[in-house]
Formats: structure tokens, C-alpha cells, sequence
């Protein structure tokens, strides 16, 4: 079962650098990630959102190139609009990732200089993603979690 997890930070770099360290357990295999985003809101207001591609965009372009490939090969033109969008089709049926209108919520609430991480965890060890925020100052804006895995991802943030 996927979790969800949404965190903002007072400083710009902190989700970035959270970010890091999630990726650092994903490479050790030890947590599977379908989606993130973070969210950075500079000291004029000016927000920026990195929301990198989800598992299902991921699926989309393969199974849309694939599909133009074939088509390609037999009609040329209609292989490549084919291919662009059953690929987009599949994308969007497989996985919605990390939802933009949250993402944009929440960036607009940040404080000038703040920064926000969205996590869509697949499957892994929670207790190793929460240990791993215990050297970042943050707060929990929303999660999937239980309750005393939320309170402990809480706690691990001060």
C-alpha cells in the first residue's frame, strides 16, 4: 500500500536536502518511491516546483514508444501521434503521482523562504524514512500514515 507524506521546512534547502536522504534508503533498496515533489518559495514570494516523473509517466513513455515503434513501422506518421498518446493514456491510468493541486496549495501557504517535500511511497521500511528526518526542522502537513507512525515522523522533526 502506497503512503503519502508531505513536509514543510522554514528554509529553503531543507527539503531538498531531506530529499537526499530519502533517495539515499531508495538506492539501498530499503524504500520504493512512485513520486516526488519539492516545493521552494523564495524570499520574494517567487515559488518553484520540481515534481519529478512519476512511475506511471515513466510507464506511459515506455508503453507509448514501444506502441509508436510498431505502428511506426506500418504507418509512420500515425505511429508517432499513436505511440504520444497511448503513452500519455497509460501514464495517466497507471499511477497520478504526487496530486499538483495539493503540491500547489501547499506552496502557496508556505512562508517566504520555505520549502515543502512531497513523498508517494510505494512500499519500504517507514521507521528507516522517519529516522532518516530526525536531522531536519519540519512539519508534517499531511500523511497517509498511522497514527503512531505520523507522531513519531512528528517527533523526529524537531
Amino acid at each position: 500500500m502506497s503512503e503519502f507524506i508531505a513536509i514543510t521546512f522554514d528554509d529553503t534547502t531543507q527539503a531538498t536536502a531531506a530529499l537526499g536522504s530519502v533517495r539515499s534508503l531508495e538506492r539501498e533498496d530499503k524504500i520504493h518511491l512512485k513520486d516526488t515533489a519539492v516545493v521552494t518559495k523564495d524570499t520574494d514570494g517567487k515559488i518553484s516546483i520540481k515534481n519529478e516523473a512519476s512511475s506511471g509517466t515513466e510507464t506511459g513513455a515506455v508503453v507509448g514508444g514501444v506502441l509508436g515503434a510498431m505502428l511506426f513501422l506500418i504507418f509512420p506518421v500515425a505511429g508517432i501521434i499513436g505511440g504520444a498518446i497511448v503513452g500519455a493514456l497509460v501514464g495517466r491510468a497507471v499511477s497520478p503521482g504526487v496530486d499538483s493541486a495539493f503540491v500547489k496549495q501547499v506552496a502557496d501557504d508556505l512562508p517566504a523562504g520555505g520549502s515543502a517535500l512531497f513523498l508517494l511511497i510505494k512500499d519500504g521500511d517507514t521507521g528507516l524514512l522517519i529516522g532518516s528526518m530526525r536531522r531536519y526542522e519540519g512539519r508534517v502537513a499531511q500523511t497517509t500514515l498511522d497514527e503512531e507512525a505520523e507522531k513519531a515522523l512528528e517527533d523526529s522533526l524537531r
